[in-house]
């Protein structure tokens, strides 16, 4: 549904924009990105209900992945990482994990951003064997920094979330840390125009 009160760019032509229609198209970035986190979180339960075949649907696996991560003490970036490991269930059929770590990557560090792209390679030691495949494609990332990382990630906390008797903390109780670790990109193409976005409106 179109906002009618909402300001409009007049070009049909990228090549023809004024700098009056990429000021109108940029103070509308901030309120649309600011709502970001409540998009993931929109996202996030699609997954209820999706079992897949699985023992328990993904939303519970990746809130129980969350539980176990905050249980054990890791920070709120990397439990936030935990919670969204499998978003991409829903588009990625083929690669979840890319998914993941794309939308992932402005907003977390170099290492959890490698450790959830490359998850799913991972985790195929437990499954691959069976579906034909190499089991033992991690195998060729075991000199890089992000190997042991990544290992943890996967026996710790992503393979043992399919227990349906096991504690699962609610979607609720993580918004609040989606919220801040979306809160503001750490690195995007965009960063330096909508810090100085952001100033001028404070201003």
């Amino acid at each position: 549904m179109e906002h009618t009160n909402e300001k409009h760019a007049q070009f049909s032509h990228m090549e023809n924009g004024t700098p009056e229609d990429w000021k109108c198209i940029a103070d509308a970035f901030g309120p649309f990105a600011q709502k970001l986190p409540q998009r993931i979180i929109a996202h996030l339960k699609l997954l209820d209900g999706d079992y897949g075949g699985f023992p328990v649907d993904r939303l519970t696996h990746c809130l129980q992945t969350a539980t176990f991560a905050y249980r054990d003490g890791k920070d709120e970036e990397y439990v936030v990482c935990a919670l969204l490991h499998d978003i991409g269930d829903t588009l990625g059929s083929y690669n979840h994990a890319d998914v993941a770590a794309v939308l992932l990557e402005p907003f977390v560090s170099e290492a959890n951003h490698w450790m959830i792209k490359h998850h799913a390679i991972f985790q195929g030691y437990y499954f691959f064997h069976y579906l034909g495949m190499e089991r033992n494609l991690r195998d060729q990332y075991r000199d890089h920094e992000h190997f042991a990382r990544t290992l943890e990630f996967i026996e710790k906390y992503d393979a043992p979330a399919f227990d349906a008797e096991g504690e699962v903390l609610p979607l609720e109780f993580f918004e609040p840390m989606i919220e801040r670790v979306f809160a503001q990109p750490k690195k995007s193409l965009y960063k330096k125009a909508v810090e100085q976005n952001m100033t001028a409106t404070a201003e």
